[in-house]
């Protein structure tokens, strides 16, 4: 089932999700829809609170030109960075509106410690653009945005514009 993805400004996305105590059968549940709605919204990446959940539940399926699909799912994911810090060009986000992109610093890689679906163990180092994936779905587990990432400046020009475009929105 596609899910509806929560946008900015809904204080959801600004919540801590909580970690997942048990791998149910509703949680497998929201796995799949998770990975539906990504695919439904072309998206690489999506955390719990995206869809309304917060739980400390990440997806991803980081394709790049000329590479096999490669789906993952991290349950309650603790990352430890590492590498140097690099500019994940362009960055963008399902949650928020108007298509906006930003430059934003993360790290080159991550070492990452989460469960799988079936509750199997997960501890790994991710690098390149699959560790910049996680990075930002990890911040949402943790009520952080990219664009809380950009310059003061930058991000009141965007507030603004989604102030413009949600009066729009409210009186179309």
């Amino acid at each position: 089932m596609i899910l509806d993805i929560v946008s900015y400004p809904d204080p959801l996305l600004k919540l801590a999700c909580s970690p997942v105590d048990e791998i149910s059968e509703e949680i497998r549940a929201l796995v799949a829809d998770m990975f539906e709605t990504m695919y439904a919204s072309l998206g690489v990446g999506l955390a719990a609170p995206q869809v309304g959940c917060p739980l400390r539940i990440v997806v991803m399926n980081p394709v790049q030109k000329d590479s096999p699909p490669a789906p993952r799912v991290f349950v309650n994911p603790v990352l430890e960075p590492g590498g140097e810090q690099i500019l994940s060009e362009q960055e963008g986000c399902l949650s928020v509106p108007l298509n906006y992109r930003a430059d934003v610093l993360r790290y080159s890689t991550v070492f990452v410690t989460a469960r799988d679906v079936d509750g199997n163990g997960i501890a790994e180092t991710l690098s390149g653009f699959p560790a910049v994936v996680l990075q930002h779905e990890v911040d949402h587990l943790n009520g952080v945005l990219f664009i809380d990432h950009i310059s003061h400046l930058r991000r009141s020009l965007y507030d603004s514009k989604v102030k413009k475009w949600l009066s729009r929105k409210d009186t179309a």
